[in-house]
């Protein structure tokens, strides 16, 4: 944003989109307090930078991803959980399944669509209703 911030501010209409976590709206699933507080801050940085560049037309959202398959690392976190805690993670999924990268993506082609023109500051939980346990 530091970077983007005085081009955008001088050609106005533009969009921001930070990729948090789930993590920082709860906890994170595998207990790591400076992640869980990080994606947390990140959170707080984009509502403030919503209200500091509102004037010039610049939206600032996030999105806060649930137990998504995208990297060796989500993946060797997952086989780690062996079947029984899959299972568990999984039924504490309100749709029952993992998010896909598509599922992000959908998230944040809103946030830069004209749809989302008047909505800045907020932060979409797309986790298949994991937020809801």
């Amino acid at each position: 944003i530091r970077a983007v911030a005085p081009v955008t501010r001088q050609r106005g209409w533009r969009r921001i989109v930070n990729i948090s976590s789930g993590a920082g709206r709860s906890v994170s699933l595998t207990g790591i307090q400076a992640y869980a507080s990080a994606k947390a801050g990140q959170i707080g940085f984009t509502r403030q930078m919503a209200h500091e560049l509102g004037r010039f037309g610049i939206t600032v959202n996030c999105i806060a991803p649930g137990f998504v398959l995208s990297n060796p690392t989500t993946q060797k976190q997952w086989e780690s959980y062996g079947d029984e805690g899959q299972a568990k993670l999984v039924e504490g999924i309100a749709v029952r399944r993992l998010g896909k990268s598509e599922d992000i993506a959908n998230g944040v082609r809103f946030f830069v669509s004209d749809d989302s023109s008047w909505v800045t500051g907020q932060t979409l939980s797309i986790d298949g209703g994991h937020a809801l346990f």
